[in-house]
């Protein structure tokens, strides 16, 4: 417990959460301060881009295997299963239909790449090592909590129809594509092409993703002060223990795989995690009568703070005392 405290003390008084506090407060007290549209998208392209890049870089020098092969299919497992026990927990613990339930459901098997890279940020900030090819396993968890959400409507008698429009969404969307192309870049490039861009994409990391989570903190802000009314008592517990019930499921995984202390880490942070960038934009397309409030608020608002606040730590904490690291 000693050690989960000081490690959450630390985190909560890093630069990263900081600007991520400074955005919720700013946002909450009515601020004009913001983040052009452009820069934001600008921002978390270039992240997208560095994470992919020194993935590819970290799997190219360690080759692949078996253990890789494995992780990735624990990944996908992981990410078509969460929306079940995320789905059944929103029928007990709240009164959203079905729809709005399996919409949420969704956002909480697939993954947060900002929290991700945050908790790359941690790990090397405490000189934890990790599986270079854990970006790999984000990449591939992205996409079948989409499926699995479309199947508990399909029980329902509710269809939504695998089109290719929808298919489009969900394979070729923006955060997908770069951050899988960039993985093959870096894959291709190895260590020489990770040092002829380092100036550009490793010293600047970190003062980059503060400025982003500048924004998230003033886009969580703005959600949660203007749309507070869907934040009843049950769908705020359930932003808080679906994450924890997810960090449990992936530490199972990352304990099962023999993965490093950083690698479980990452994988409890992955399972933990909740979308707001590429599953909304498909569920925009596949269940447009669902409820977006609801669902961007709860993972934005709601488990993305706790998440960077003092899941992470949490998480990070927990796999080092489980692998002995």
């Amino acid at each position: 417990m000693e050690q989960i405290l000081s490690l959450a003390a630390t985190n909560l008084l890093s630069p990263i959460i900081l600007s991520f506090a400074l955005g919720v407060a700013a946002a909450l007290a009515r601020s004009d301060l913001s983040v052009p549209e452009a820069a934001a998208k600008a921002l978390s392209i270039y992240l997208l881009f560095a994470i992919g890049f020194k993935g590819g870089v970290s799997v190219s020098a360690h080759g692949i295997d078996a253990k890789l092969g494995f992780t990735l299919v624990a990944g996908v497992a992981l990410s078509a299963a969460l929306p079940l026990i995320a789905f059944a927990l929103l029928q007990v613990m709240t009164r959203l239909s079905r729809l709005d339930a399996a919409a949420v459901a969704a956002h909480y098997g697939s993954i947060s790449i900002v929290t991700f890279v945050a908790a790359t940020s941690v790990l090397e900030s405490s000189g934890i090592a990790s599986e270079g090819y854990m970006v790999a396993v984000a990449a591939a968890m992205e996409a079948p909590a989409i499926l699995s959400a479309l199947w508990l409507i399909s029980r329902g008698g509710d269809g939504q129809r695998m089109d290719s429009t929808l298919w489009r969404e969900i394979l070729l969307n923006g955060s997908i594509v770069l951050l899988v192309g960039s993985f093959f870049i870096g894959w291709a490039t190895g260590e020489e092409g990770l040092n002829e861009i380092s100036s550009f994409i490793v010293a600047p990391f970190k003062g980059v993703l503060c400025l982003f989570l500048l924004d998230m903190g003033l886009v969580a802000g703005r959600g949660l002060r203007e749309r507070s009314d869907v934040l009843r008592p049950g769908v705020f517990a359930f932003g808080i223990l679906m994450p924890v019930i997810g960090s449990l499921c992936g530490l199972g995984a990352g304990l099962l795989l023999g993965l490093s202390a950083g690698g479980v880490a990452l994988m409890m942070v992955l399972s933990a995690s909740a979308s707001y960038i590429a599953v909304p934009a498909a569920m925009r397309v596949a269940l447009p009568e669902a409820n977006p409030s609801i669902y961007l608020t709860l993972s934005l608002g709601v488990t993305f703070p706790f998440n960077l606040t003092l899941g992470i730590p949490l998480y990070v904490a927990v796999a080092t005392t489980m692998t002995g690291g």
